[in-house]
C-alpha cells in the first residue's frame, strides 16, 4: 500500500488518513507532498497516480484499489483488518462514535477557517460566536463520550479508535490557539498528544522546511 499525504504541519485530513493507516497495522509506503505550491500543482498535472482524487490528499493506493478522503480510507482499512480495530464493539458506543466522526467530517467550519492546523505555531485567536459554538459542541461531545463509554482508557471510547483519529487534529488546533478547556478535556488532549504516533507526526512536522504563508498568519513558529 502507498499513502500520499500533504505537509504534516498543516494537513489535518492527511493526519487522519495517516493515523488510520497506522491503526490498521498494515505496512504502507508514505509519500509526503508540499501542498499549494507550484511544484505540487505541476505534480498533480503530470502524475496519474493522483487521480481520480483530483489531487486531494490523503490518497491511498492498494494494488489496483485507489481510495481518497480520510473517512473512506479509514473505512476501507477497517474492512480489510476488521472493524473492531477502529470502532467500539457494542452497538451503543459504536453508533455514537460513528455519529461523532461523521459530524467532524462535515461540520465545524468556523474552527477550520479561523484556526487552521499549524503544529509549529502558538497564537491567540478571537473567539467569535461561531467559533465558540463549535468549541462548546466539541467539548460537549467529548464529555458525553468519556462519561458514558470512556472508562476503559484515556481516549473518547476508552481505547484508541476512529473517533480519536478524527478529533486528533482538533486537539492540535486547541493547543496551537490556546483554547481554554475543562480538566477532563485537557486530560484527553494530553493522551492524544502523548500517543506515540502523534509524537512521531509532530516531530516530522517540526522538521519540515515547507511553509504556507496563508496558514502562518498571526502565528509564531
Amino acid at each position: 500500500m502507498k499513502l500520499i499525504i500533504g505537509n504534516k504541519n498543516y494537513s489535518s485530513w492527511s493526519l487522519r488518513g495517516w493515523l488510520a493507516a497506522r491503526q490498521s497495522g498494515l505496512a504502507f509506503e508514505e509519500l509526503t507532498v508540499a501542498l499549494y505550491g507550484e511544484e505540487w500543482e505541476a505534480t498533480k498535472r503530470e502524475q496519474g497516480e493522483f487521480q481520480p482524487s483530483g489531487g486531494k490528499v490523503p490518497l491511498l493506493w492498494d494494488g489496483d484499489v485507489v481510495v481518497w478522503d480520510s473517512l473512506a480510507i479509514l473505512e476501507y482499512l477497517a474492512d480489510k483488518v476488521g472493524r473492531d480495530r477502529f470502532w467500539p464493539k457494542a452497538d451503543e458506543p459504536r453508533a455514537m462514535a460513528r455519529a461523532m466522526v461523521a459530524e467532524m467530517h462535515s461540520s465545524y467550519f468556523a474552527l477550520r477557517h479561523q484556526c487552521p492546523m499549524n503544529l509549529r505555531a502558538r497564537a491567540k485567536v478571537k473567539l467569535t460566536e461561531d467559533l465558540q459554538r463549535d468549541i462548546v459542541r466539541i467539548l460537549s461531545l467529548w464529555a458525553e463520550a468519556r462519561a458514558r463509554f470512556g472508562r476503559g482508557g484515556p481516549f473518547l471510547f476508552g481505547t484508541f479508535s476512529a473517533a480519536d483519529i478524527f478529533y486528533a487534529p482538533v486537539v492540535s488546533r486547541f493547543r496551537t490557539y490556546a483554547i481554554t478547556v475543562p480538566g477532563f478535556a485537557q486530560a484527553y488532549m494530553d493522551a492524544i498528544w502523548e500517543h506515540t504516533w502523534m509524537q512521531e507526526w509532530v516531530a516530522a512536522a517540526e522538521a519540515e522546511e515547507w511553509t504556507i504563508s496563508a496558514f502562518d498568519v498571526g502565528a509564531t513558529a
